[in-house]
């Protein structure tokens, strides 16, 4: 019970005699805190804002394609003993060229499906084709999908211009540029030629316009069994569709269904490798940023601090003879950085906060910048922090004064 007594009796101490020199040097005091809350608004506004842009580029991507895509391995062509000694090729895995539909796929959902991490799964037909209206044709690529499944990967119906994203069959959904290519409204009529020779007449049900060039002029949605047997597929899947709970761990996921399935599975990642480094860097510059921003405001605290040390020799010397134990007085000055880094960081996340909103406001409106919950508590826990290792190196000086000396000299 002493102890804690003791404890108490010696912060309030510490925290009293810190309050009283910070009121005494109010010019000093006033102008660390300023740099301090320009220091946290500037990294509080520069996450929330590359944070909301890096979002924002996810989400558009994402939006138009599956976390992981899912294709039966690879089939090359490997050298065989033959006859007499000779050699001949033999066809290993799968066809280099075509269409290949991957092995008993159907087992394959609800295995997929029960894999930790897996949220939905979707499977699909895929080809290149012809789409004609008149005397009008452009190369098309078919999906025939199981709109329901599909749906739960890619929200096309989110983002329809014209009708619906029916796939019934004889009904198919095609992007806003090929509609525009081809002359075609919701209702008219498409016909689909297959490399095969197989061809059908569809009606387009709806129009969609997802915002990604190539998807919006080539990507032709239809029923799957029409899809398998305009494509000479009858019964396969080319490809096996899948989005996560967690979007970076997608590569690890696909990894995984690789090893276990023998499939050959591959994440977002690996498809827009440039645009993922694109987004390591802009973390990067930030934290960059960040940090040394940190470490100007931890300079000037540390520099306003070692001033008060040497302004104060006297006061320090007079403590210390009166019977203030050495850490006592370094808590003094301890106490000095964190109450300057954490009024300053509450300060300076309300600034933050301000211009975020100011960007809401009056800024271009090209993409959402939400504020996450933890932005605030780490600007404080990092200024504060700062402002207690900034003080430690004057601190020390302080409480390893030699009470004669300080008051002789001074």
């Amino acid at each position: 019970m002493r102890g804690l007594r003791g404890w108490c009796d010696n912060a309030w101490f510490a925290s009293r005699v810190a309050l009283r020199f910070l009121g005494q040097s109010r010019v000093q005091t006033s102008i660390i805190l300023v740099g301090i809350v320009v220091g946290v608004s500037i990294i509080v506004f520069l996450r929330v804002l590359i944070g909301g842009l890096q979002a924002n580029a996810i989400d558009r991507m994402l939006g138009t394609q599956s976390h992981i895509a899912i294709e039966a391995a690879d089939r090359v062509n490997v050298p065989a003993a033959g006859p007499e000694g000779g050699w001949h090729l033999m066809l290993e895995d799968r066809r280099a060229q075509g269409l290949h539909s991957i092995d008993d796929w159907q087992r394959l959902l609800p295995a997929l499906e029960s894999l930790e991490g897996i949220r939905a799964v979707s499977p699909m037909v895929s080809g290149a084709a012809i789409g004609r209206r008149g005397g009008a044709r452009e190369a098309v690529t078919v999906l025939g999908v199981d709109a329901e499944r599909y749906q739960r990967i890619v929200p096309v119906g989110n983002n329809l211009r014209e009708g619906a994203f029916i796939l019934s069959p004889g009904n198919v959904a095609i992007g806003s540029r090929l509609a525009e290519t081809l002359g075609l409204q919701a209702g008219g009529k498409l016909r689909i030629e297959a490399d095969e020779g197989a061809s059908a007449v569809m009606t387009v049900a709806g129009i969609f316009e997802m915002g990604v060039r190539e998807l919006d002029s080539r990507y032709v949605y239809m029923d799957m069994k029409q899809a398998q047997s305009l494509l000479d597929l009858p019964g396969g899947v080319t490809r096996i569709d899948a989005t996560v709970e967690d979007i970076f761990a997608a590569r690890t996921i696909a990894d995984r269904i690789a090893r276990l399935l023998g499939l050959k599975a591959e994440s977002w990642m690996q498809t827009n490798a440039q645009l993922l480094n694109a987004l390591r860097s802009q973390s990067m510059a930030t934290t960059l940023i960040s940090v040394f921003v940190a470490l100007a405001v931890a300079i000037g605290i540390a520099a306003v601090l070692a001033v008060s040390v040497t302004q104060r020799t006297r006061e320090i010397g007079i403590l210390r003879a009166m019977g203030t134990t050495r850490w006592q007085m370094l808590a003094v000055f301890l106490l000095q950085g964190a109450i300057l880094g954490l009024a300053g960081s509450l300060a300076g996340s309300l600034a933050g906060w301000g211009m975020v909103a100011a960007f809401h406001a009056f800024g271009p409106g090209l993409f959402d910048t939400p504020f996450p919950p933890q932005t605030i508590p780490m600007a404080i826990a990092i200024a504060t922090l700062s402002g207690v290792l900034a003080a430690s190196i004057p601190a020390w000086r302080a409480a390893r004064m030699d009470p004669a000396e300080a008051i002789r000299y001074v």
